[in-house]
């Protein structure tokens, strides 16, 4: 498939979205083939005095003796053990507990009776973050274009409704850029936040801070260009050096593809974001009243600035088992945890600044969100390293404490109620109905993407099945997209709030966008990705792993049908994806007029 040109080898090329015209050499050839042999060896070969391989009998495969181990079946039931356990303890614990937070939401002093951001004073660097936000909205419609592409060549495999873009723009990029810039522009949003509102949190303008925010925004663009254009460069084969590829090209590793000079070229630019925002929040923790709440705030600061750096922990030549362990920190602890603490520590704090929280409520809140993720996020993103080489014991604490994970998110109709308490309490809170529906969605959609989603392939015996699967990329979607892209959007805009009139704000097009997007995420989860992973399933555990990513499976009728029934989704979703742009244009220009 890799080297020849007879007809039976274009076709499959075509299927698996290959492009016809670039071949491999045959030296490449073989170390690619000699690579798969490797891994299926893994795949196979019992470890030394035990009776299961070193991937613990993964992928699935009857024919060489790849069945379920009784490990993997035990440790699942535990898993679910653990599961009904915390939800019957959360739950019990929420009912006993709910009536006091109740009481004790409501500030001592009453809820306030004007809203601060209308007489708050925008100061430069604050003005200064406007330029992340057009960023963020350019990067998250590029995004959703290149996911159309992507997933077009599911069913058409050399363009897009025969638009030839498979030379130009093939899968391994148009898939390594959509995955990088669902990171990027999120976190360029939480980044921007963090930067808008340490000043505003503490009243004090930091000497030059306009001139580090302008130096970060120039620095995260040059990141951002430079290592796309490594990214194409090295899929192209301009880099005969691999070296040269890992430290410029594409790392090959999904999320952290870009190349180690541009990684720590963004580690370096989170610690210095991570100063930016000290030198604004430092006055604020001063204050007896909320200095606890700003602690919290500045200590998952410095948590995200660092943690990023796990990252570097592998070199070009590191074994590919030691590899995902560090990986996995970054996707899943930087992304899903840390960041998570810091929305809520923000959030929490920007409401009490308000007048809407108290500040014993929210400090316990920031605390409860750190203790889940110490307790269930930690050890649970050891669930990601089931089969990668890892020992029996990595197995049972992964499904032991990713099934906690999401225990939490099983009360989140406590947390929803609450957020419409708040919002209906007074009058000038209708100016941030958009922000808190936004933030309503990601409670839902967290429940949905990541806890039920999630759980579907957490417990070991589902995992065993179903890694890889279209069920992967249901939970990826639904989660990344529907809570910490929302939570990104419902940031945006609290921002947005101090950067331009609200009274001019298109709230049409936030209505339209903010549906839309809730909408065409549904339908693309439940109507596509879910149906074609539950498929995908039935053939893995029928017959074999591999079978169920076959391109004779996967190009089926019933895959094809579930695949073209996404675009009605797509669609919606791509509207309130340009109904958001617009009024985001919309919202500067009248600003700037």
């Amino acid at each position: 498939m890799f080297t020849a040109k007879d007809e039976s080898s274009l076709k499959l090329r075509k299927d698996y979205a290959f492009p016809l015209n670039s071949v491999l050499n045959e030296q490449d050839a073989r170390q690619l083939t000699a690579f798969f042999c490797w891994t299926a060896w893994a795949a196979v070969t019992n470890r030394p005095n035990d009776d299961v391989s070193y991937t613990s009998n993964w992928a699935h495969d009857p024919l060489v003796g790849n069945t379920p181990s009784a490990s993997i079946l035990m440790w699942s039931l535990i898993s679910i053990l653990m599961l009904l356990a915390g939800i019957g303890w959360i739950v019990w614990y929420y009912a006993r507990q709910f009536d006091v937070w109740r009481e004790h939401q409501e500030p001592a002093h009453g809820y306030a009776q004007e809203d601060m951001m209308t007489t708050m004073h925008i100061t430069p660097s604050m003005r200064a973050t406007a330029k992340y936000f057009w960023v963020v909205t350019a990067l998250f419609v590029i995004q959703v274009l290149l996911g159309i592409i992507a997933a077009h060549y599911a069913v058409e495999g050399q363009g897009l409704y025969g638009l030839p873009l498979i030379d130009y723009l093939p899968y391994a990029v148009t898939r390594t850029w959509h995955t990088q810039l669902s990171i990027l522009w999120i976190v360029t949003a939480w980044l921007a936040t963090g930067l808008y509102f340490a000043p505003m949190l503490s009243g004090h303008e930091p000497k030059y801070q306009r001139f580090g925010v302008n130096f970060l925004f120039f620095s995260l663009l040059l990141i951002v260009v430079g290592s796309f254009a490594g990214e194409w460069l090295a899929r192209h084969g301009f880099f005969d050096d691999l070296t040269i590829n890992f430290w410029f090209g594409h790392q090959g590793y999904e999320y952290i593809d870009l190349g180690r000079f541009w990684q720590i070229y963004l580690f370096i630019g989170l610690l210095l974001w991570v100063v930016l925002v000290l030198r604004g929040l430092w006055p604020a923790l001063q204050e007896k009243a909320s200095g606890s709440l700003i602690f919290l705030v500045i200590l998952s600061t410095i948590s995200i600035g660092l943690l990023y750096g796990a990252g570097l922990m592998w070199g070009q030549h590191t074994h590919i088992s030691i590899m995902e362990y560090w990986r996995w920190w970054v996707v899943h602890l930087w992304v899903e945890g840390i960041f998570e603490v810091f929305a809520t520590a923000i959030i929490s704090t920007i409401f009490v600044r308000m007048g809407l929280l108290r500040v014993s409520v929210a400090t316990t809140m920031i605390l409860f969100a750190t203790i889940i993720f110490l307790v269930g996020g930690v050890l649970g993103t050891f669930h990601h390293m089931y089969w990668s080489g890892t020992p029996i014991s990595v197995l049972a604490l992964g499904a032991t404490f990713s099934a906690l994970e999401v225990v939490p998110l099983m009360v989140v109709g406590f947390e929803a109620y609450s957020h419409s308490k708040i919002e209906h309490e007074i009058e000038w809170e209708k100016n941030y109905h958009w922000p808190f529906m936004f933030f309503s969605a990601v409670l839902v959609w967290n429940m949905i993407g990541a806890g039920l989603f999630g759980f579907l392939i957490n417990p070991p015996i589902s995992l065993y099945y179903l890694q890889g699967l279209n069920t992967t990329a249901n939970h990826a979607h639904a989660a990344l997209f529907g809570v910490y892209g929302m939570l990104g959007l419902g940031l945006m805009l609290f921002c947005l709030r101090g950067l331009t009139d609200i009274n001019h704000w298109n709230q049409n097009l936030l209505k339209i966008s903010f549906w839309s997007l809730n909408i065409g995420l549904a339908m693309m989860t439940f109507l596509s990705l879910l149906p074609q992973g539950l498929w995908q399933a039935y053939a893995s555990i029928k017959h074999y792993y591999a079978f169920a990513r076959s391109a004779e499976f996967m190009h089926s009728a019933v895959m094809e049908g579930l695949v073209w029934a996404r675009v009605p989704g797509d669609i919606i979703f791509s509207v309130g994806v340009f109904a958001f742009a617009m009024f985001v244009y919309q919202a500067f220009k009248k600003q700037t007029n």
